[in-house]
């Protein structure tokens, strides 16, 4: 099951929620509000994949990256070993286990991933979702296509760090990621999100 858990986050629904009344414009806004002291961060996760009937299929964890706008670096390290790695250009899919590594061109068009949304940038969210504010602090993002691969995504912040992420697929199966230990005092910088493939994976790449 680790491949469905995982393409959720490489790929790009929508159930009844009691939100606060607010204009589409005024939640972008405090969305990008709470966004906004994130420039750099990292931490660790755990993600749990739970089926169309609410039972859980699969657990995983590892630890995580972001330098806005546009880097992130996502490491799963147990049970599969797994990394995504993305910089303005491409993304990078490297799993360890199969000595594979796929680069995809990054797009902020309607193929963006639930990682690009917590580095991309406010006229990007604007012309992609629809921003619903469900309290402080807590969003429903819902594509405006249908390309994105997902059908909503809802994302908890407080105290200026990450507290979870919930994605739900087309196929009503859904990815809850919490986020700890984040710390956005650290330094970061481009090179930290280089990729160089092992000489010995097979290499995919998806933009030739």
């Amino acid at each position: 099951m680790k491949s469905l858990s995982f393409t959720l986050l490489l790929t790009g629904f929508s159930c009844l929620s009691f939100a606060q009344s607010s204009s589409p414009d005024n939640a972008i806004d405090a969305l990008l509000d709470a966004l906004a002291p994130l420039d750099q961060l990292q931490g660790e996760f755990t993600q749990r994949q739970y089926g169309s009937r609410g039972e859980l299929l699969t657990e995983s964890g590892g630890t995580f990256r972001l330098l806005r706008p546009g880097y992130f670096s996502w490491e799963i390290q147990q049970p599969d070993r797994q990394l995504i790695i993305a910089g303005p250009e491409y993304l990078w899919h490297h799993d360890r286990d199969l000595e594979t590594a796929t680069r995809r061109p990054v797009t902020t068009g309607a193929e963006w991933t639930p990682l690009q949304i917590l580095g991309g940038d406010g006229s990007a969210l604007r012309e992609n979702f629809a921003v619903v504010q469900l309290e402080p602090g807590r969003f429903e993002l819902t594509p405006l296509t249908p390309q994105m691969g997902f059908k909503q995504l809802n994302l908890t912040l407080d105290a200026d760090s990450l507290r979870q992420m919930v994605i739900h697929d087309t196929l009503d199966q859904s990815v809850v990621i919490d986020f700890f230990l984040a710390d956005s005092a650290v330094t970061l910088t481009a090179s930290d999100f280089a990729f160089n493939p092992p000489a010995e994976a097979d290499l995919f790449y998806h933009d030739e």
